[in-house]
This record gives structure tokens, C-alpha cells and sequence, in this order.
């Protein structure tokens, strides 16, 4: 994968419990200045898992067919449009917030192209119930904070609550996909930044 110094990320979030609504547990919001002085330590002092490609399952929900298709489709996207996709599963937030995974992730496995910060990141812990999709300041204009809501609200919440994470992984990307390549003026790297 491409990687990029630094990544500073956007959010949507939602528990999946199944008592409240899915509209009453959507945040979307995200810190003003993110983009600058972002770190790639880990949440506290748990380490970060292995950065294995496009797909990384380390909750082992997603079927072999299914990562072998998110793969193909993540490394479509990049092809067509330069924007690093990475789906990743946890076991377990290990008591800290998915928000601070994500950060870490995005920051630590440096997702998205240098000069760009076009990363975005699917995570889901299925035992924590909850889905973050993190946005990289390169991004923040195109998959805004109320559109990523919205794919977490619909598709991503009902199938997760059913436990179909192979189809919720899949029409995750396929939605966060759409949104990324409707962005037709796409910016390029420097040229020293290229790779």
C-alpha cells in the first residue's frame, strides 16, 4: 500500500445496540485542526495490529471469498481514483474508545498518499458493537461527516445488527466507493511526493 506521513481523520460513529435507534446513536462530527500535529502512537498502550493489505480481519468475521472480493474492489478504487480504502476488523477495543483506534490506525499504518492525505478506513468490533469510517483531511470536503452517518445508518448498521459482516463490509465499500469517485477534479501528489 501507499502511505503518507501523517493522517488526520474525520468520523461517523454509532453503537449498534440493539435498544436505541440507529438515528440516536450517529455521531458525526470531527475535530476542527485535525489535520495538523496528528500522531501515530496507539490508543494507550495497546499495539497496533499488522497492516496485512487492503483487508485486514483480525476479528475474523469476514468470510475468505469476501475479503478476496473487498480486496480486488479496494485495489479497483485506488487504481481509478488514488484514495487508499482499508477495511479492518477488531476483536476487541481492549477499553479504549474506536475513535482512538482509528486515529491510531489511519496514523500508524499512514493510509492515504502522500501530499493527499486520502485515506479512509472501515473499522468494525463486532464484540464492542460499534463502526467508525475515518476520513483523512484529504478527503473531509468529499466524504463529509453527514454522508459517512448516513452509510453507517444505511447500509452498514442493519447488516451488522444481523451479523452479515460480509455483506456489511461489501456495501460499506461499495458506498463509501461511490461518494470517492464522483470527485471527477481529483488532486495530484507533488511530484517528488509521487511514487
Amino acid at each position: 500500500m501507499r502511505r503518507t506521513a501523517a493522517l488526520a481523520l474525520s468520523l461517523a460513529l454509532v453503537a449498534w445496540p440493539a435498544a436505541a435507534p440507529a438515528s440516536d446513536r450517529v455521531s458525526a462530527t470531527f475535530s476542527a485542526g485535525a489535520c495538523k500535529g496528528a500522531t501515530s502512537a496507539a490508543p494507550g498502550d495497546a499495539t497496533l495490529p499488522r497492516l496485512t493489505g487492503r483487508v485486514v480481519d483480525e476479528a475474523h468475521i469476514l468470510s475468505a471469498p469476501a475479503r478476496a472480493s473487498l480486496t480486488r474492489r479496494l485495489a479497483r478504487l485506488e487504481a481509478a481514483t488514488s484514495d487508499q480504502l482499508v477495511v479492518v476488523t477488531l476483536p476487541d477495543l481492549r477499553g479504549r474508545t474506536i475513535e482512538a483506534w482509528g486515529r491510531a490506525l489511519g496514523n500508524g499504518w499512514r493510509i492515504g498518499r502522500r501530499g493527499l492525505d486520502n485515506g479512509v478506513l472501515l473499522v468494525v468490533a463486532p464484540n464492542d458493537r460499534k463502526v467508525r469510517i475515518e476520513v483523512g483531511c484529504g478527503l473531509e470536503g468529499l466524504l463529509t461527516p453527514a454522508r459517512s452517518a448516513a452509510i453507517v445508518r444505511d447500509p452498514l448498521l442493519p447488516l451488522l445488527k444481523a451479523s452479515r459482516y460480509d455483506a456489511a463490509a461489501e456495501a460499506g465499500v461499495a458506498r463509501i466507493a461511490a461518494v470517492l469517485a464522483r470527485d471527477t477534479r481529483r488532486p495530484q501528489p507533488p511530484r517528488e511526493a509521487r511514487r
